[in-house]
């Protein structure tokens, strides 16, 4: 997690607007005060690895992969995009530029974007380019593909719904942003006939997936402070559905729980979080910003567990696997803890590089896509 001063922000960034603060990034990959030690644990489970595959460095950017059933499709920074079914790679091919976020497919199209706002659409079965479009701005998140439609979500804060045929644009959503806001990948999420999105400012919308009307908008959290910096609350992480629940966390902010049908708030509760969370039946499980897992009752929002052994390790969003849950951290190590208590139940290892992406579900395990471009399916036993 890389933490600066707030002198040094202000000396070296002009404030403007749909400024950012990408120098104050809550969820870098290379923390600057000194991360926990990693205890020596006794394992009640195994995370048993599944494959393993490579696809290429991240670079700068912050790349998740997309799983369709048993394929799993994955991007790099240097233009490299390729499939693999069960970990063999059916084909790979090089997008003629970079690449700059994550990707996003239905098992027929598969899609990203670039740091020119160009969108690149590919066929899934075979690789081959099918259509290109443009947004705004750059493209820093995986786009998601669903039901004929391809939401993009440019660095800008828009969003963008282009026809999954042939990439003709049906429509674009863009709201004000605060002057300062810090630079992401968060993407969308689809729910149904909804997009659901976070903004800078602690917002969560849902919009309609058929004209990109909103639906309904909430407030995550709200900004606090006397200085632009003191008042950032983005919503930086996706937002998790169960059923008729949605939770959303928000830097400097809350994370809090909304009916997916109307918006209406069902509790929230101060925490600040970049990473995210996600939702089983009995909890919701949070990674704070100072490294520490929460377990928090669905129903209300009070505490159940607290995981603080993993301080400023620069954790991803916890993944629910099972009776277990799942998070990452920035040296590749993915620690798998109990649902009921939150004690460590098992760890694996990767490349040693960051996982800065949001583990994947994938089966009855996960995904994670590490820095420097390996591809781990795991599963807890």
């Amino acid at each position: 997690m890389k933490i600066v001063t707030v002198a040094a922000v202000v000396s070296t960034l002009v404030l403007g607007a749909c400024s950012t603060v990408e120098k104050l990034n809550p969820f870098s990959s290379e923390p600057k005060v000194k991360p926990a030690e990693l205890a020596v644990i006794q394992p009640s489970a195994e995370l048993k690895s599944l494959w393993q595959a490579g696809i290429g460095s991240a670079g700068e950017s912050t790349f998740s992969p997309a799983v369709v059933g048993d394929s799993v499709y994955a991007a790099a920074g240097d233009g490299s995009l390729a499939r693999f079914d069960g970990g063999r790679q059916v084909w790979r091919v090089a997008a003629g530029q970079r690449i700059s976020g994550g990707v996003g497919s239905d098992g027929k199209l598969v899609v990203v974007g670039t740091p020119k706002g160009e969108v690149l659409a590919f066929d899934a079965a075979t690789g081959r380019e099918t259509w290109k479009a443009r947004v705004s701005s750059e493209v820093l998140a995986a786009p998601a593909v669903a039901d004929g439609l391809a939401i993009v979500r440019s660095g800008d804060s828009r969003i963008f719904g282009f026809d999954a045929l042939d990439g003709k644009r049906r429509w674009v959503y863009q709201r004000s942003t605060p002057a300062l806001s810090l630079r992401s990948n968060v993407g969308v999420v689809l729910a149904g006939n909804l997009t659901l999105a976070g903004f800078p400012g602690g917002k969560l919308l849902a919009i309609a997936n058929n004209n990109g009307a909103t639906v309904w908008e909430v407030t995550v959290a709200l900004p606090k402070g006397s200085t632009e910096l003191e008042r950032v609350a983005d919503v930086t992480s996706s937002p998790v559905v169960s059923g008729s629940t949605v939770c959303a966390a928000a830097y400097q902010g809350r994370v809090a729980c909304f009916d997916t049908n109307n918006g209406n708030t069902l509790w929230s509760r101060d925490m600040s979080s970049s990473a995210g969370l996600d939702i089983d039946s009995r909890h919701v499980y949070v990674a704070d910003d100072k490294g520490a897992v929460h377990a928090l009752d669905r129903n209300s929002g009070a505490s159940v567990w607290k995981q603080d052994k993993l301080s400023m390790r620069g954790l991803s969003r916890p993944l629910v696997l099972g009776a277990r849950v799942a998070v990452a951290d920035y040296q590749g190590v993915v620690h798998l803890l109990r649902g009921e208590d939150g004690a460590f139940a098992a760890r694996a290892n990767t490349d040693g590089s960051a996982v800065r992406a949001e583990p994947v579900r994938f089966g009855a395990g996960m995904l994670v896509q590490t820095l420097n471009g390996g591809l781990y399916a795991l599963e807890a036993r």
